[in-house]
């Protein structure tokens, strides 16, 4: 091999390495910052081939898609004295790189320092407020009120912190069968007078019942006894009409009931006087009196 060859080979090694070590590619899903000697130089947030000065500067990478925090479930004393284990959850975004280097040299500080300020701010959200307000309709408002108090320690690191979730807010197990049993016995509590008052209520609606119902009853005795008077009234007008109009049939009229209804029976026994008043009409025949 020629010296003219070789010195070639050299010369074309050396630039091909050199190539490699000037250029550097970031995908879609990072961003990278340009460091010399500690110092930035710049930031590149698009995916393709770049160029940097070889040895001299080094290349930074930071994810920019939505990472996940996952910090260790923590025991938080309420404002209500109650010990709670909370577990959470958040998630964040890498927006100003330059800043995050500035304050943590690489994501793996980042994370160290965003998962301290997460559990600062939930010691500090979850300690002013009730354990009852952690079950309730308020919690999904907690969760806004830890997101935003630690997004506003986050932007200092250049990471914008996109949710914070509660995954579980239990009680410590030494604890956990204690507040049961209390709350237990304050439900029988209120159970109990739940039902007292129902009864309470049921009789006074009996009671209300009953003497409406006696009431009703009394004006319906009164309405008839008024109806039956006058029906009474009205039976002895008429009878009295019905004997002022022809005395003698009314009689006979009145005579003919009496037997029907005395001699509708086989075993009847009626013990009178021959001349009795009752038997008026029995001689006569036709309608004529029988004078033998």
């Amino acid at each position: 091999m020629s010296k003219t060859r070789l010195i070639t080979i050299i010369v074309l090694g050396v630039a091909a390495f050199t190539a490699y070590l000037a250029t550097f590619t970031v995908s879609e899903i990072q961003q990278a910052l340009v460091v010399q000697f500690g110092n930035p130089k710049r930031i590149i947030r698009d995916a393709g081939l770049h160029f940097k000065i070889p040895i001299i500067q080094q290349v930074i990478y930071l994810d920019k898609r939505l990472l996940n925090l996952d910090p260790a479930a923590q025991e938080i004393i309420a404002s209500d004295q109650k010990r709670l284990v909370v577990d959470a959850i958040a998630r964040f975004r890498i927006i100003d790189p330059l800043l995050t280097y500035q304050t943590s040299q690489n994501e793996t500080g980042a994370r160290q320092r965003l998962r301290t300020i997460v559990i600062s701010n939930l010691r500090q959200v979850l300690g002013e407020q009730a354990f009852e307000n952690l079950l309730s309709g308020e919690r999904a408002q907690l969760m806004l009120d830890i997101r935003d108090s630690v997004n506003a320690n986050a932007l200092s690191l250049g990471i914008e912190m996109v949710d914070v979730r509660l995954r579980h807010v239990d009680l410590p197990p030494a604890n956990s069968q204690a507040i049961y049993q209390r709350m237990q016995s304050e439900r029988e509590r209120e159970a109990r007078e739940a039902r007292a008052k129902g009864r309470e209520q049921a009789v006074r609606i009996r009671a209300q019942a009953e003497r409406e119902r006696t009431v009703l009853l009394a004006v319906a005795e009164r309405d008839s006894s008024i109806l039956r008077g006058q029906g009474d009234g009205q039976a002895v007008k008429i009878y009295a009409d019905a004997y002022n109009t022809d005395i003698e049939f009314f009689e006979f009229y009145r005579s003919m009931q009496a037997y029907q209804t005395t001699m509708s029976s086989e075993d009847t026994t009626l013990v009178l006087s021959p001349d009795s008043e009752f038997f008026k009409f029995f001689g006569l025949v036709g309608g004529i009196e029988d004078k033998r």
